[in-house]
């Protein structure tokens, strides 16, 4: 088992996935490849918030997801900024509960709204997390 506040050891994508235990992580993990034809950045974050390694897809210089390990799920840190904002709120009717939630929870700054998503399972907030990528890629 891999220790993600081991800054010296650089896991794979595999051994996070195994780290995850989840097999979700890896299908989201290859539709952000096969959708953005993108590769995965495993970076190490000294962010005290979020301390550890992170999976960061980027497109255009853009990051467009932040994906935090955790046993049996994972997070998806989206941000939404200014350019998205209108089409993200136009669109949130139209999401679950929880993303909603989320959205009205998490305080703007900057501009910025910060989600940060938990992943289980491809329910209904698998494909919300994938509209509001899909917004920030193209904005």
């Amino acid at each position: 088992m891999i220790d993600l506040s081991d800054k010296s050891r650089h896991p794979t994508l595999e051994e996070i996935a195994q780290y995850v235990k989840n097999p979700v992580f890896m299908q989201f993990c290859l539709e952000m490849k096969d959708t953005y034809q993108c590769q995965e950045q495993i970076e190490f974050s000294s962010c005290s918030w979020e301390r550890g390694w992170n999976v960061k897809f980027k497109k255009a210089g853009k990051t467009l997801c932040t994906i935090y390990p955790r046993e049996c799920y994972f997070t998806v840190m989206v941000v939404v900024g200014r350019k998205e904002k209108g089409v993200v709120e136009n669109i949130l009717p139209e999401c679950t509960p929880e993303v909603q939630g989320i959205y009205d929870q998490t305080k703007e700054g900057n501009g910025q709204r910060w989600l940060m998503v938990d992943l289980e399972d491809k329910e209904g907030v698998y494909s919300d997390l994938l509209r509001l990528i899909q917004i920030r890629r193209n904005c």
